[in-house]
């Protein structure tokens, strides 16, 4: 039944393409595809929402630029927010419903948007948080990424992940295997992603970029947190708004980088939150593990 899932794209892909020559069929490049989603950043937690502490100029100018949902909603948790993007179904129907005890593991039934991917020719690889299983035949390199390069379970330093991970330093799954790193974790993540994209510019792709940031533990280089604590923001929230910071950083370099290697005109690029804020700035009712709009 997998492909009935899909049957409408097909559908539609085919009226489109129906008045169209073979030659000029053939001519068309698939885009690449980009998905960055962050941890636990909600809806007031970028500056153009109406946030007046936080710097976030990359995500302010790709909210000038893109198409905006204005109507559209997530789970109040990790896992289930992730398991209805990879599938394009209710997080329920996936079986994953919470994000602790076995009930974040994504049913393997489920034909994933990586496996789509894959399954039309694409490269596939996906950086950071995956949170829907760590163990075959759950995890990411089984559900349709060929590239993975991973922390362990719902964030940087829980129980799954590699002992005494810590954010700076330390060690993540490439494809299964423990690898040692230098650097800040989402700086890793985003450096990887943007070797993929370059090995692979020649080619249709898909990069699935998972941040653990912003959520907590809140550790971030104090350049910057400390402009927050300067202006009289308490300690945590200023090292949450750091991380965020840092996100924007990263999302900058990775617009840069698709205009330098000259596929931006050919990369569709989504940013998205997986639920609420867990620590910053509530505009409207709500944050996460909750069931009002700013949770959701």
């Amino acid at each position: 039944m997998r492909p009935m899932r899909f049957l409408l794209i097909t559908v539609l892909s085919a009226s489109v393409f129906s008045g169209l020559s073979k030659d000029v069929v053939a001519q068309i490049t698939p885009p690449n595809v980009i998905v960055v989603i962050t941890d636990d950043q909600g809806y007031g937690d970028i500056a153009i929402h109406g946030n007046q502490m936080i710097q976030t100029p990359s995500m302010d100018k790709l909210y000038a630029q893109s198409v905006r949902l204005t109507n559209y909603h997530v789970d109040p948790t990790c896992s289930p927010t992730r398991s209805a993007l990879m599938s394009g179904r209710y997080s329920t129907r996936t079986g994953v419903w919470h994000t602790v005890n076995g009930r974040s593991l994504m049913s393997t039934a489920e034909y994933t948007i990586a496996e789509v991917f894959r399954d039309n020719g694409y490269k596939t690889a996906m950086f950071g948080k995956w949170h829907l299983g760590d163990n075959y035949p759950c995890r990411p390199q089984d559900q349709g990424f060929e590239h993975t390069f991973i922390h362990g379970g719902g964030g940087v330093g829980q129980g799954p992940d590699y002992w005494d991970n810590d954010y700076f330093d330390d060690t993540y799954w490439r494809n299964g295997v423990p690898e040692k790193q230098k650097g800040y974790c989402t700086d890793v993540w985003f450096e990887d992603a943007l070797s993929f994209i370059k090995r692979n510019r020649n080619k249709p792709f898909f990069a699935y970029i998972s941040t653990n940031a912003p959520h907590g533990p809140y550790i971030v280089d104090e350049k910057y947190s400390q402009p927050y604590k300067d202006k009289g923001v308490g300690k945590g929230q200023a090292e949450f708004y750091g991380m965020i910071e840092n996100i924007d950083e990263n999302l900058g370099r990775l617009v840069n980088k698709l205009d330098e290697w000259k596929l931006a005109h050919n990369t569709i690029l989504i940013f998205t939150t997986d639920n609420g804020s867990a620590m910053g700035h509530r505009v409207i009712k709500g944050a996460q593990w909750k069931g009002f709009n700013a949770g959701m």
